[in-house]
């Protein structure tokens, strides 16, 4: 199944996008560090946020395939630039706290769901993406 997104250049490096199932938008701006005002996520900040909304939604289809759910759980993501040319994201560490035991009878399942999320499968193998889970039950 395809999805439409189209987006509209509204000038000083901000971009609106629109998710065409739904008629979302929101909006893009460069970063300070790449001549732009920082206003709002960046196109290499909805990358960091997409790997990390991706493996917090498999995890919860999953608890939610077994019968409970992981309100509480968050999810941190940092984005790292490179500081040579070409300009790109380098390493995305992640950390996922979990509102479960650690002795949770699915943390295997759960770890490795997140790991086998659609993002983390696509973003470049060039980029490192340390995963740390937390469990906090």
């Amino acid at each position: 199944m395809a999805v439409s997104i189209t987006v509209d250049y509204e000038g000083g490096l901000r971009c609106r996008a629109t998710h065409g199932p739904s008629q979302n938008q929101f909006v893009t701006d460069a970063p300070v560090d790449n001549h732009g005002k920082g206003e709002s996520f960046s196109p290499t900040d909805l990358v960091a946020t997409a790997l990390a909304t991706c493996m917090a939604t498999v995890m919860n289809i999953k608890a939610q395939q077994k019968g409970y759910d992981l309100v509480g759980m968050k999810v941190s993501v940092e984005k790292h630039m490179s500081e040579d040319s070409p300009r790109r994201i380098v390493r995305l560490p992640i950390i996922i706290e979990i509102p479960l035991p650690e002795t949770h009878a699915d943390r295997k399942i759960l770890e490795a769901t997140a790991l086998a999320c659609p993002v983390h499968h696509s973003v470049h193998p060039d980029i490192d993406k340390p995963v740390s889970f937390v469990w906090n039950g």
